[in-house]
């Protein structure tokens, strides 16, 4: 196994650095990545930055220059359940493109045309893994729909919308692209979000990003230690 490991945040990954063993860095496309070993395991990490496109560079160089043949998405969404609050996390069954529409051509919402396909489906081994850490930690978590944009979605009517339309338990802007390319290169991988903002919950941002990277990196590095 080689693991691709992909933050959203800065602070994820740099604090995930002194963890990775005889430590090479390569810059491609604007994208550093680290490559080394965490526990014995071969890994790539990299911040990938936001947005569908540039999530999508960065996960297509992992796989094609890196060799990376599993993929792990750190990063954080907005709740649309109330069973999720902040630093909650949502782990994905699977993942749709809620800004894919190709409606006026007689497609369903989140279509992604040539492949057919709305849900791309998360693997169930990594899923499985993390759901064990998850429970073994005691952080509360649901599994479900992560639905993803290129749009912060940050108003009560775009939560529902986003909800009703795919059933989805959160929101972001690039595990579904990450999902898109890992399905197009045959890649198992696994979406975890910690939540950022939920209805009734409130946390000062530089709060939540430490504790968000510090929760993530150690479900990271358990979920590590749980597959090698």
């Amino acid at each position: 196994m080689k693991l691709g490991i992909i933050g959203a945040m800065q602070i994820e990954i740099e604090n995930l650095k002194p963890n990775i063993k005889n430590l090479k860095t390569e810059t491609i496309s604007g994208v550093e990545f680290l490559e080394g070993e965490i526990d014995g395991v071969p890994v790539v990490a990299a911040v990938s930055g936001i947005g569908k496109v540039f999530a999508a560079i960065c996960t297509e160089i992992m796989i094609l220059h890196f060799g990376v043949d599993h993929v792990i998405n750190i990063g954080v969404a907005g709740s649309l359940t109330p069973d999720l609050k902040v630093l909650d996390v949502a782990v994905a069954e699977s993942a749709v493109q809620h800004d894919m529409n190709t409606t006026a051509i007689g497609d369903p919402y989140g279509l992604v045309s040539g492949i057919n396909i709305i849900n791309f489906i998360a693997d169930k081994d990594l899923r499985a893994a993390v759901v064990d850490v998850l429970k073994a930690k005691g952080i509360h978590f649901d599994t479900g729909i992560i639905a993803s944009g290129d749009l912060f979605v940050d108003t009560d009517k775009q939560r529902e919308t986003i909800r009703n339309r795919f059933n989805a338990i959160a929101a972001d802007m690039e595990g579904a692209s990450i999902a898109h390319t890992c399905y197009v290169n045959k890649v198992p991988f696994t979406l975890i979000r910690s939540i950022s903002d939920a209805d009734g919950s409130a946390m000062d941002y530089n709060t939540f990003a430490g504790k968000a990277a510090e929760q993530s990196i150690a479900i990271v590095l358990d979920v590590i230690a749980k597959i090698k």
